[in-house]
């Protein structure tokens, strides 16, 4: 049996991180990056090749969008050009445009795996599934980053913890209405309970990151978080494992939500989705669930409604 054929669309800074980290897993993974800047893609994918000579594993070169419709994984990190901004809302529009293109070309009966890091990625996951009929099990949203920002954020609160040594999560959107479970934390492998000082430093870190980055007007994004992320993301719906994992994902009455794309923890298998986890929340962390779906909806209705 042949390696994966993983097949990014998009070959700015997030596609290209993901190709390099995926060369890096070992796998050898048949690595495909697809971009209308044929230039740029050419420029990558020859710098790619000098890892694999230094011990990555795998191949990798340009593609086009046959490659599309023969991926085993598709990750969709095609988008307009970064802008400052204060929502990732604004790219919704034109990423929708974007997008949708990129799933036109997939063939009916594909049974690859579509993974959306492309902003705003619960919105788009939940036009996809509710306008476009898309499984649920096969599309995933790339959200660990705000996971990965909270747990950044209580290290820092508590002052004398390292990120890597803290276990937390953010549910919800990715975005303003994101759900922190500051219930759930633990600091190597024990619960934590934080002063209520110290929840108000590590939400507020978590909730102004995106503006804090995209105020610097640097053009970029997450880069190697996200690349390494997603990474990790497809080796774990090719070959499976035991790690929990969040991710948008379309929900069917999970979590008192119906019809939208949220955050939520999962078990990830060959394939895909394995199951969403039913973890426990508080009241007000169920209507912070609620309140995101709504907005979420609310936005999916208005790209239906784009010309096509």
């Amino acid at each position: 049996m042949s390696a994966p054929k993983v097949v990014v669309v998009g070959g700015g800074g997030v596609g290209t991180s993901v190709a390099f980290n995926l060369l890096l897993l070992a796998r050898g993974y048949r690595v495909v990056v697809v971009d209308p800047n044929a230039s740029k893609v050419v420029s990558h994918v020859m710098d790619l090749q000098q890892t694999i000579v230094q011990g990555g594993v795998g191949t990798a070169r340009a593609g086009d969008d046959q490659d599309v419709a023969t991926a085993d994984v598709l990750v969709v990190s095609a988008a307009t050009p970064l802008t400052v901004n204060t929502s990732r809302t604004v790219y919704l529009d034109d990423n929708a445009a974007i997008v949708g293109s990129i799933f036109d070309r997939l063939p009916s009966g594909w049974d690859g795996v579509a993974i959306m890091v492309t902003n705003p990625v619960d919105i788009l996951c939940t036009w996809l599934c509710r306008e476009r009929g898309f499984d649920r099990r096969r599309l995933l949203g790339y959200t660990l980053n705000d996971s990965l920002r909270l747990r950044t954020g209580v290290a820092d609160a508590l002052g004398d913890v390292a990120p890597e040594a803290v276990e937390a999560w953010v549910l919800g959107e990715h975005g303003d209405l994101c759900v922190p479970l500051l219930d759930r934390i633990a600091v190597e492998g024990r619960p934590v309970r934080l002063t209520a000082g110290q929840e108000g430093l590590a939400v507020e870190f978590v909730r102004t990151w995106y503006a804090r980055h995209v105020a610097l007007d640097s053009g970029r994004s997450s880069t190697w978080t996200s690349g390494l992320g997603v990474a990790r993301m497809v080796d774990a719906v090719c070959f499976g494992t035991d790690d929990t994992w969040v991710a948008s994902v379309f929900l069917e009455g999970e979590y008192g939500v119906d019809g939208a794309s949220l955050t939520v923890p999962v078990s990830l298998v060959p394939g895909g989705l394995g199951e969403i986890l039913d973890w426990p929340l508080a009241p007000s962390q169920y209507d912070g669930m609620r309140a995101a779906a709504e907005s979420v909806a609310r936005a999916a209705d208005s790209v239906a409604l784009l010309p096509r």
